[in-house]
């Protein structure tokens, strides 16, 4: 259950910066209005690598379906939990949505 919600708040964090990020850049009000690709490179970056450390030890920093069942196929995942995985990834990177 901790990795399912380890992997959960990891997809809700890299999803709301990473979208944070690009929204910054590209609406008017915002204060980094016109900002280039390195300022997303970074953020995206930074929400991809500040949940990775974070919760990394817990769930092995998945964060993504595709991840979660290439490391399946690959063998290095059990499949019995792959469905809780893409479940929490789902559920997480829908939550700050509503």
């Amino acid at each position: 259950m901790k990795a399912l919600i380890a992997e959960f708040i990891g997809t809700m964090f890299l999803v709301l910066l990473g979208d944070g990020v690009c929204c910054n850049v590209s609406l008017n009000k915002s204060g980094m209005k016109g900002g280039n690709t390195v300022h997303i490179l970074i953020g995206w970056g930074m929400a991809v690598m500040v949940p990775a450390f974070t919760f990394g030890a817990a769930s092995g920093a998945h964060f993504n379906p595709a991840v979660t069942i290439g490391a399946a196929i690959r063998g290095a995942f059990p499949w019995g939990q792959v469905p809780g995985y893409i479940i929490a990834q789902m559920l997480g990177s829908a939550a700050q949505r509503s």
